[in-house]
């Protein structure tokens, strides 16, 4: 048995000011950057977020700019296998996530806990 649920929206954006891009999405979504957030940093910037909704991460980017979802899980393995047999195939396994892609064509990633309170409103999958 495992738990998963909606961990993230994460903003990629080709970019070569990801302040600037974070100051934008903070603007345009009513929530300012929050610099004193451990996930701030390098690549990414993290936007105040109330604890009980969905983490909202502005990431420096290479590829497309685009928008992905991250599941946070207690079982990476397993929520994995799980989206595997949904038809999702994995893209690349990386130290701490899992890059995936679904049948439809969206890449999203399977993620460790991040947010406090889980397993609240996750889904539990035996």
């Amino acid at each position: 048995m495992h738990h998963s649920r909606l961990c993230a929206v994460l903003i990629d954006c080709r970019t070569s000011d990801v302040d600037e891009a974070a100051r934008f999405w903070g603007r345009a979504l009513g929530r300012p950057m929050d610099l004193k957030h451990p996930g701030s940093r390098g690549n990414y910037r993290m936007l105040e977020t109330p604890q009980d909704e969905p983490i909202v991460q502005i990431q420096r980017v290479e590829h497309e700019s685009r928008v992905h979802l991250d599941i946070e899980t207690d079982d990476i393995p397993a929520e994995v296998a799980r989206l595997e047999n949904l038809g999702a195939t994995v893209v690349s396994r990386l130290e701490r996530w899992v890059v995936m892609q679904a049948p439809t064509g969206q890449r999203f990633c399977v993620v460790r806990v991040q947010r406090p309170g889980f397993p609240k409103n996750a889904n539990r999958w035996d």
